[in-house]
């Protein structure tokens, strides 16, 4: 659970205890594919309807890619979403979803004190686990620019170790990512990183890398030995072999954007097909039926609920006299408001011109 609080610390810990509630078993699920011999694999999605279709396709678990959410949201990936906006988004995922999700929480949204609220947070909404990655806040998506600024170590440290005090790794899984060699910091850089952000209680490294080959990971992994589970984002280095990644130690891999991607070249595709033709007619068996999208929303089991839950109506009551679903009867019509005083009759009067002087 990190690192303990002293004696004076009692009232902290029972908030603490109060907040973050029993363990997790989504996370504990989490931690287990980390700790696994064998690879594990998180897709990326970015809304109830693309972590539904993750699941559906057979993934045991999500990533909440940041970048993905912000183009979805029509924001850039450089913190303009506020973090509440992100936790709305992802508490919809995990509503709609049974399997892990792990959440791309940027740089923890500020310094550690945001961080440690950013957990609870999670951990109250039901996410499995959180990668933070060593960059300044506000950050920028890591495929823009060069040289990135990265974080202080003992600041960053300082941030994982304040998320650990929270949540334990039963409760909420907290991922570190290393962008020092995406950054051109170096492997000397990137290994020291990693071991201070393993001591401080990282539940695993991620390494970050934005080349065309798969070469610098590799020699990472190997220096790396194994020391906790390793986390790549092959999104550049996309042609390299999967068997390779787990030879190599590797025990988690993240498709973190395809959805996302996908689904852009989909509606650009049938909207310009629609403004073309000024018809439905060329896509309409290209795209989804609207049983399967009622089917993917969950409208079988609402229906299921009414008749469970709604009353059915008693045989004894005629049914003429019963309103039609979702209508009301009348109401009566409303007696004439009493004249008083006069006042009624001498509006109308007033109305007609008769007082008129």
């Amino acid at each position: 659970m990190g690192t303990p609080l002293g004696s004076g610390d009692a009232f902290a810990a029972q908030e603490i205890a109060r907040r973050a509630g029993p363990h997790s078993p989504k996370a504990e699920r989490l931690l287990a594919q980390l700790e696994s011999a064998s690879l594990s694999f998180l897709m990326e999605a970015h809304s109830g309807l693309s972590a539904k279709i993750a699941e559906e396709a057979g993934f045991s678990g999500i990533w909440a890619s940041g970048l993905s959410i912000s183009t979805a949201l029509g924001v850039r990936d450089n913190n303009e979403l506020s973090w509440t906006q992100v936790l709305d988004t992802v508490e919809l995922m995990a509503d709609a979803t049974s399997i892990p999700i792990l959440l791309d929480g940027d740089t923890g949204y500020g310094n550690f004190n945001n961080f440690r609220r950013l957990v609870l947070k999670l951990r109250q909404r039901g996410i499995a686990g959180v990668c933070i990655e060593d960059k300044i806040f506000p950050k920028s998506n890591s495929f823009v620019g060069e040289r990135q600024p990265l974080a202080d170590i003992q600041e960053f440290c300082g941030k994982i170790r304040a998320g650990r005090d929270m949540v334990g790794s039963h409760e909420l899984v907290i991922v570190a990512r290393i962008e020092a060699l995406i950054s051109g910091f170096g492997m000397a850089e990137a290994l020291k990183r990693a071991e201070a952000y393993r001591a401080a209680g990282a539940d695993a490294i991620l390494i970050h890398s934005k080349k065309r080959t798969a070469d610098e990971i590799f020699t990472f992994a190997k220096e790396w030995a194994r020391r906790c589970p390793l986390v790549i984002v092959p999104t550049t280095y996309y042609d390299t072999p999967t068997e390779n990644y787990e030879r190599a130690g590797i025990s988690l891999v993240i498709w973190a954007n395809h959805n996302l991607r996908a689904s852009i070249n989909a509606m650009r595709a049938t909207s310009r097909r629609i403004m073309a033709d000024r018809a439905l007619t060329g896509v309409e068996h290209e795209i989804a039926a609207l049983k399967d999208v009622f089917h993917i929303a969950g409208n079988d089991e609402l229906s299921e609920a009414e008749r469970k839950y709604l009353p059915t109506w008693s045989s004894d009551i005629p049914k003429d006299k019963l309103a039609a679903p979702g209508h009301f009867p009348k109401r009566p019509a409303r007696s004439r408001m009493p004249e008083k005083n006069g006042m009624r009759s001498g509006w109308k009067r007033l109305k007609s011109g008769e007082d008129s002087r």
